[in-house]
């Protein structure tokens, strides 16, 4: 079982006398910074100068820079812009000011799983990953609340590397949530797992055939998209708030007995082969080198699926009809 870590295993003033850099302010960026801030620490946020992100730190009154000043002057930076700019970032403007003493921190551990940034072993190197998106993370805050959060260690260079990481967490608020400790692999692995497989990868695939399925038989479109798609939400959010079993409990009886008989059929053996498959390239790197040779050549790949996805049918469908509904867009 996972070691977890509240409020009480950490010490906020383990970093209070020290400068954080917040390297891109977007979802994520945006609201550690602001998190951290209103917890008493002292934040410096790291931006292109001009970009959205420069005038949103700036119109909230943070102290913004270039990502080289900031890295310079900060005692622990973390590494917020995405994911496939983390080595040309670190490279261009990070790298040069990593002295002893300093911390580099992220909230993903792909780059350093993969070997794509290399600090040097006289830093030290920890990650602090809610399990939340930005605004979700910063909401839960202003409410007392928290959102619960993953912690690792790369490199303890000082002694104090997880110490500081669960300071950083507190300054989140996610310690009031729980926070687990994991590995820099365990991380990414999972994490990219279950985009794959399950979160976005297998739930679109899954939706997208069984609309198709249901308008080739001769089904309205409408009506397909309202079946298979529409209402997903209200199923996760059954599971989301008691797991499967409550799910179970509070929709017909016909629906469970579906749910049972049915859903090992369409999820078979087969299914499950696939994706420990997809699991294996997942852990012997495969994957993060075609996504990495990918970005290098362009994103052709990416971009023409893009466009495919974009013009399938159910998109227009949704389209549509979501427009039925103006209380989505809240």
């Amino acid at each position: 079982m996972a070691k977890i870590y509240y409020d009480g295993d950490a010490d906020l003033g383990a970093i209070k006398t020290k400068k954080i850099g917040v390297i891109g302010y977007g979802s994520q960026g945006n609201a550690h910074a602001n998190n951290l801030r209103d917890s008493g620490c002292q934040v410096l946020v790291a931006e292109a100068v001009g970009s959205p992100g420069w005038e949103n730190a700036n119109r909230d009154g943070f102290s913004v820079a270039t990502t080289d000043k900031v890295a310079e002057e900060a005692d622990m930076m973390i590494m917020l812009v995405p994911d496939n700019l983390h080595p040309l970032v670190y490279r261009e403007y990070v790298e040069k000011a990593m002295r002893p003493g300093k911390t580099l921190m992220f909230a993903h551990g792909f780059n350093i799983h993969y070997g794509q940034i290399a600090p040097p072993f006289n830093i030290d190197v920890s990650m602090i990953a809610p399990k939340g998106p930005g605004h979700m993370v910063r909401r839960l805050y202003t409410e007392g609340l928290g959102t619960p959060a993953l912690v690792a260690v790369h490199q303890d260079a000082s002694g104090k590397a997880l110490q500081n990481a669960l300071a950083y967490a507190k300054g989140m608020g996610s310690t009031r949530a729980g926070v687990l400790e994991t590995t820099f692999a365990e991380e990414t692995e999972t994490d990219l797992f279950g985009e794959q497989a399950v979160l976005c990868g297998g739930v679109t695939a899954m939706i997208k055939n069984a609309f198709d399925t249901l308008v080739d038989a001769g089904y309205q479109p409408e009506i397909a998209y309202f079946e298979v798609c529409h209402e997903l939400k209200l199923i996760v959010d059954l599971i989301y708030q008691g797991g499967f079993a409550y799910m179970r409990n509070v929709v017909s009886d016909t629906a469970e007995y579906g749910d049972y008989t049915r859903g090992p059929r369409v999820i078979d053996s087969l299914v499950r082969e696939e994706m420990e498959l997809i699991l294996d390239e997942i852990r012997d790197g495969s994957f993060a080198l075609e996504w990495i040779l990918e970005n290098q050549a362009g994103r052709p790949r990416y971009n023409t699926l893009k466009r495919v996805e974009a013009n399938h049918l159910i998109e227009q469908v949704g389209g549509e009809l979501r427009a039925m509904m103006p209380w989505l867009k809240k």
